[in-house]
């Protein structure tokens, strides 16, 4: 009875194996440039192997990406303590963190995004929730009005061109960013406001 057990702790660890291969490459190269011979050999297995676990570079590049979105999004999730200013501030400095120490997968997924739809759906997606946890605390369960929507989604855009430019030129103090991204959200929250008088926000 043990035997399948073992066998699939052999499988989830082939898996990871092959997948570290390709997240180590995809960190350093364009997607374009890897071929499945370069990942079967830096995981030092043959190309069979590789191609029984992830059929194309395509699914194996979603997977090893999709593995950083979650523990992406894991790390930015709030804390519901304190006021909604305080709970970005630390998810932004976590998420910070995180970046500072993935900076070369983050810089590499953000620009693959601009050309692969893969790389696109997964950016697209992780930006949604994120604005979806923003404005849950913001608002609750009340519906936001188009302005203060339009504002945040902007915000977020921002935050992803100028994070891309602090991971490329690493010129810039973590703190400092932090505190350029919390004044320009409060800048996105007050033109919401001078758009719609309508929106109303307590960040506290």
């Amino acid at each position: 009875m043990a035997q399948p057990a073992y066998n699939r702790l052999q499988v989830d660890e082939r898996r990871r194996q092959l997948l570290d291969a390709g997240a180590q490459l995809f960190a350093s190269h364009s997607f374009e440039e890897i071929s499945m011979r370069e990942i079967a050999a830096r995981a030092g297995v043959s190309k069979p192997l590789l191609y029984h676990y992830f059929p194309s570079k395509t699914e194996l590049f979603k997977a090893a990406i999709a593995e950083k979105a979650v523990e992406l999004q894991q790390v930015i999730e709030p804390s519901h303590e304190g006021s909604p200013i305080e709970q970005l501030t630390r998810s932004l400095d976590a998420y910070l963190t995180w970046i500072e120490a993935n900076a070369q997968t983050w810089s590499k997924l953000m620009r693959s995004a601009a050309t692969l739809p893969e790389a696109r759906e997964l950016v697209e997606g992780f930006r949604e929730r994120t604005m979806e946890l923003v404005l849950a605390e913001l608002m609750g369960r009340r519906k936001p009005r188009p302005a203060l929507r339009t504002a945040i989604k902007g915000w977020l855009g921002f935050m992803d061109a100028a994070i891309l430019d602090w991971a490329q030129a690493g010129d810039l103090p973590r703190e400092k960013l932090r505190d350029l991204l919390i004044a320009a959200f409060g800048g996105a929250l007050m033109a919401a406001q001078a758009a719609d008088p309508r929106v109303r926000i307590g960040i506290g």
